[in-house]
């Protein structure tokens, strides 16, 4: 038998919301124990009205940090700022973060927010810090009917571990595989699922309007009548915001930019249809594409809540973040494209093209990566699409041949025009697939087949149907040359920004 002094610790909380009164203790407290500023909070009761009146009740949901045991966030943070306790507590530490907001992104449960104070990111931590001394959290001390049980869940005499080995219990989001360490004894499912109740009419929740003018702003309920609850109405919630705005849609742009008028023109230079001695090939394409990477890394650290802790990246870096991942392909790619153009300076095919053969998987996977970057974010139903990756290869040589084009047309002889031409018709009738593909597919989640609906239909169609207008125009590119070029890139840049902002628009919490 395990000694009881060598045991390891699970430290998980039972939530009784058969007991839960909605009174907002445990908010206040924890506000009042961990200085949390108005406007975030780390833990709050949604609530929800089930059935109709007459019969009607109103139910309860204390919402907060799940403390998973694989957590989304922990793996999203490119400097484990978000880190897992050997206790199993999710905690953070300010000191190290850079406000990238990729564990918001990651979060299944919307549980992680920027102090708007110090600009770090934090949430629920069981108050670490009076566990640690031996004391209970906050809001357990405060709850006058004892609906907040926290314990070990190792050891088979607490209070949690019965609850949660005998008594039935359940999690949210288990699809997400998570596996959560906050379990919920006798809670509605119209509070469980996000989606389960509607949102009132005009956003006008108990004591709060909540408005959704922001871009960012993030309505919480279904935003129909076609609820997975009968006759719920969400009655009161606090706001929520999309974590990544505007920066982060053209940054997709100008990454694919970046990679596909060097990629496209590589390859066309290694197959010897396009000659090295070109100036398209030996000073615009690298040129631009430093030019575009360089605008890339200004995006992403000025969407920084801490631009000046970026280096953290590279000195503390977490593997495991695709944000990591990425920063150093761009800068591999960004090195070599370099090399390249002192090739230009020093009039060296040779060098040149042993660049070429390097910068092309770096220029490949600068312009991919970001698929398995929204893919970490597992609460986004719509970047889990098996489609993205091929579909941001396929944006990436539609930019680049759309960028090079008017230069070839300037510079360059008749075949080389052709070339650019035709490689931005194939990449528009490719894009054009993949997006019909996308919008095709039947969606197997609620989640996905909202965020369509909010792309197609919803806040952001009227950046989606222009923006896909725009760019099948480059399908007539070998027709009208260079007068596609303009459309093309106009067009996926509206289609981007609104990709990555419907993806965000469907609650979460």
């Amino acid at each position: 038998m395990t000694d009881a002094a060598t045991r390891p610790v699970r430290w998980v909380k039972v939530l009784d919301q058969t007991r839960c009164i909605g009174c907002h203790a445990c908010t206040t407290a924890c506000k009042s124990e961990n200085d949390v500023p108005v406007g975030v909070n780390r833990t709050y009761v949604k609530s929800v009205d089930v059935g109709t009146f007459p019969q009607v009740r109103r139910a309860f949901q204390v919402t907060r940090c799940n403390q998973c045991s694989d957590a989304p966030c922990v793996a999203a943070c490119p400097t484990r700022a978000m880190h897992r306790r050997p206790d199993g507590i999710v905690d953070f530490d300010k000191s190290i973060c850079i406000g990238c907001k990729a564990c918001m992104a990651a979060c299944p449960y919307d549980a992680i927010f920027i102090n708007p104070e110090d600009h770090s990111a934090e949430k629920c931590n069981f108050c670490a810090h009076r566990l640690d001394v031996g004391l209970e959290p906050a809001c357990v001390t405060v709850c006058p009917t004892q609906a907040i049980i926290v314990g070990d869940l190792e050891d088979p005499t607490s209070k949690v571990a019965r609850m949660v080995h005998r008594e039935v219990v359940a999690v949210r989001r288990p699809e997400k595989g998570t596996r959560p360490g906050l379990f919920y004894k006798g809670a509605d499912q119209a509070t469980l699922d996000p989606l389960a109740a509607r949102r009132p009419e005009g956003g006008l929740f108990a004591w709060a309007t909540q408005g959704g003018g922001d871009a960012q702003h993030l309505s919480s309920g279904h935003p129909g009548h076609r609820n997975s609850s009968a006759a719920a109405l969400l009655s009161y919630d606090v706001p929520h915001f999309a974590p990544w705005g505007w920066r982060v849609s053209l940054y997709t742009w100008t990454k694919g930019l970046a990679a596909g008028s060097m990629l496209i023109t590589m390859a066309l230079a290694l197959a010897g249809r396009l000659p090295w001695d070109n100036p398209v090939a030996r000073w615009v394409a690298p040129l631009l594409a430093l030019f575009f990477l360089s605008v890339t890394g200004g995006l992403l650290i000025w969407d920084l809540k801490h631009p000046t802790r970026f280096y953290l990246i590279f000195t503390r870096h977490h593997w495991k973040s695709w944000l990591v991942k990425g920063s150093f392909v761009i800068a591999g790619y960004g090195g070599l494209v370099a090399l390249f153009l002192l090739g230009s300076v020093v009039n060296s095919i040779g060098l040149r093209e042993v660049a070429s053969w390097a910068a092309m998987p770096f220029a490949l996977g600068t312009a991919c990566y970001t698929a398995f970057l929204f893919a970490q974010a597992k609460a986004r139903d719509l970047w889990q699409s098996p489609l993205l990756l091929p579909h941001l290869a396929v944006q990436a040589g539609l930019v680049g041949s759309a960028a090079m084009l008017p230069f070839a047309v300037w510079l360059a002889p008749h075949p080389a025009v052709v070339l650019f031409e035709i490689v931005l018709a194939v990449a528009t009738v490719a894009y054009l697939l993949f997006v019909a593909g996308e919008l095709g597919m039947t969606h197997p989640t609620a989640h996905a087949h909202l965020a369509v609906e909010e792309l197609t239909r919803g806040r952001f169609a009227r950046f989606f149907w222009p923006g896909v207008a725009l760019v099948a125009v480059g399908v007539g590119a070998p027709w009208i040359g260079a007068v596609a070029s303009p459309f093309a890139l106009v067009g996926l840049l509206a289609y981007e920004h609104s990709f990555v902002q419907a993806a965000q628009s469907v609650p979460i919490a």
